[in-house]
């Protein structure tokens, strides 16, 4: 007699993650389940997962048992502090079975050997799916904690306060909203906020960066496409709005959208119905949009580049993000939690700011806002050689000369440095300070080992081994 299991067909698609330090093996296990037609994100390490986690829903996690910095065990634990409402999938050798069977009584769905089997591997994780939304759907009846957790909003000034009081209006509500503020202040933060705190909140809040893609990939990912509809389109893809049935999806950075793309999604604000690439049948959804912008829209509007009844459909219920130098009272706590951040990921006990680095930082402009402050609070915590950091050892990072009459201890970065240098230098400076060692690299810094590989070779670096040393 078949079974709901016999089949991995899931519907609506399943959102799943791959966690695996070898990149062939991540590749294959996530090219089996996207032809299976989950939506499937990929990252080399535990602690780039434990990020990602933090922005994005998933149903299910397939992680390797054995990598570097975090293991599977260690990774499923952080997994169950956070109360993430994932199905856990470990893969492992054969003579690490003990040790997964270990992870499965620390709440791991199951486990799968190397080399894994194509067909298993789909069942394993459908199976684990379903349960996924089991349990959530339970649990929402149950009037228990939901699916998606509040994320953390730092901050106690009042412009913080004012913030949380207008998230608490406009939650409850199917509305859209425009969220506007600069580059580095919280904005997706935000959204995130808002979908943890809407009666949505069980179901999937599904995000698109709108300045990575090209008009046609845009399309494409927006609403989905045929098999044969272009060039390259093997497969039948699902669009974003799509997987957001039932929940909310996130336009980041939307004054990046094609013109021509801009009418397209005129109409499923206005209609809530689009046609996939290559279709004539018209798919009708249920989903609210929060769009993100650090720009002036109302000037692109005036200047032809943004479409203004688009606009008015997304400003419907504005809410702007206030930048650091507004709240600068707020800045001791946001040091100490990323302090205290870093020192998670490094596993070390937490470095402190002395008085004198502490009234530096208060007084400093925050062109890059929070995203500025986290790199200065990560940088001072891997390099700092001493429990304490002073301002002297501060000041060479800010992106401003020092005050008058203060010496400088170091070459000071120059006026109008990009946050994208910034995080250049970052990476730079860590991976001299762990002699080139790029796992050393990564793991202090939080990303995947293949995430910090691409950036290095993007600045010019020539991998040896496992470091890296800069090309001739």
């Amino acid at each position: 007699m078949n079974t709901a299991c016999d089949s991995p067909a899931l519907w609506p698609p399943a959102r799943v993650l791959v966690v695996d330090d070898h990149q062939q093996a991540r590749d294959s296990m996530a090219d089996v389940l996207r032809r299976s037609g989950h939506v499937v994100d990929c990252c080399g390490s535990a602690h780039e997962a434990l990020q990602l986690i933090e922005r994005e829903n998933y149903e299910c996690i397939v992680t390797d048992l054995k990598m570097p910095g975090l293991s599977g065990v260690e990774f499923l634990i952080q997994l169950e502090r956070r109360q993430y409402g994932a199905q856990v999938v470990m893969v492992t050798a054969h003579a690490s079975v003990a040790t997964a069977v270990e992870a499965m009584r620390h709440g791991a769905f199951d486990y799968i050997e190397k080399p894994f089997d194509a067909d298993r591997l789909e069942r394993l994780v459908a199976e684990a799916v379903r349960q996924a939304r089991a349990e959530r759907q339970e649990a929402a009846a149950a009037g228990r904690l939901p699916a998606c957790a509040p994320p953390v909003m730092i901050g106690s000034s009042a412009a913080m306060q004012a913030l949380r009081a207008r998230i608490a209006q406009v939650a409850p509500t199917s509305e859209t909203i425009l969220i506007t503020g600069e580059s580095g202040t919280g904005k997706e933060l935000v959204a995130r906020t808002i979908h943890a705190t809407s009666p949505r909140r069980s179901a999937p809040l599904v995000s698109l960066n709108c300045p990575v893609l090209s008009a046609h990939l845009m399309e494409s990912e927006l609403f989905g496409h045929e098999r044969g509809a272009f060039t390259g389109a093997d497969a039948q893809r699902v669009g974003r709005f799509e997987l957001a049935d039932g929940g909310t999806i996130l336009l980041d950075e939307v004054t990046e959208i094609d013109l021509n793309l801009q009418a397209k999604l005129l109409r499923v604000l206005q209609e809530k119905a689009f046609e996939r690439v290559g279709s004539s049948r018209t798919i009708h959804v249920d989903v609210r949009v929060l769009a993100t912008t650090n720009r002036d829209l109302q000037s692109l509007v005036a200047a032809g580049k943004f479409r203004e009844d688009l606009y008015f459909r997304l400003a419907v219920l504005p809410l702007a993000v206030p930048p650091l130098r507004d709240r600068r009272e707020d800045v001791p706590e946001l040091i100490e939690y990323f302090l205290q951040r870093c020192a998670q990921r490094l596993q070390r006990p937490p470095r402190r700011l002395d008085a004198s680095a502490q009234e530096l930082l208060l007084g400093y402009h925050w062109p890059g806002n929070v995203r500025e402050l986290e790199n200065i609070v990560t940088r001072a915590s891997v390099l700092a050689t001493k429990e304490t950091v002073t301002a002297d050892e501060l000041r060479p990072w800010l992106i401003c000369p020092p005050r008058q009459g203060t010496a400088s201890s170091g070459p000071e970065i120059p006026v109008g440095l990009s946050l994208e240098e910034m995080e250049r230098k970052l990476i730079e400076a860590t991976l001299a300070h762990f002699g080139g060692h790029r796992a050393k690299t990564a793991q202090a810094l939080g990303i995947g080992i293949r995430t910090l590989s691409s950036k290095l070779r993007q600045y010019g670096y020539a991998p040896r081994e496992k470091s890296f040393v800069k090309a001739a």
